[in-house]
């Protein structure tokens, strides 16, 4: 069983991959310089998955400061929706996640 400092530790790690993906993100956006239309094209079609990814990883940051919201209250690990303990596998693959497995199933 991980102690909490541990599973805050991996959710620091975690966090601050993401905001490293989100500046190179940004930095892709920056440096487009397209000038014929082919390049145009490719550079949109790079740019829709470019924001796919950055909307995703900052979906998974906001689950992350909340599990670090759940740490201080001293509720992490235990499910938002029924209260009982969440599995430590479960959280072992999703150390964010506010639910357990069955909660998770039904949302």
């Amino acid at each position: 069983m991980k102690s909490l400092t541990e599973r805050r530790a991996e959710l620091t790690k975690r966090r601050n991959f993401l905001l490293e993906r989100l500046d190179s993100i940004e930095a892709e956006f920056d440096a487009h310089d397209a000038k014929d239309f082919a390049e145009m094209a490719t550079e949109r079609e790079t740019d829709e998955v470019l924001e796919d990814l950055g909307q995703s990883s900052q979906h998974e940051l906001r689950m992350i400061e909340a599990a670090f919201l759940r740490l201080e209250n001293d509720e992490y690990g235990i499910c938002a929706r029924c209260g009982e303990t969440i599995d430590e596998g479960r959280l072992d693959l999703i150390p964010a996640t506010p639910f357990c497995a069955a909660c998770a199933a039904k949302v």
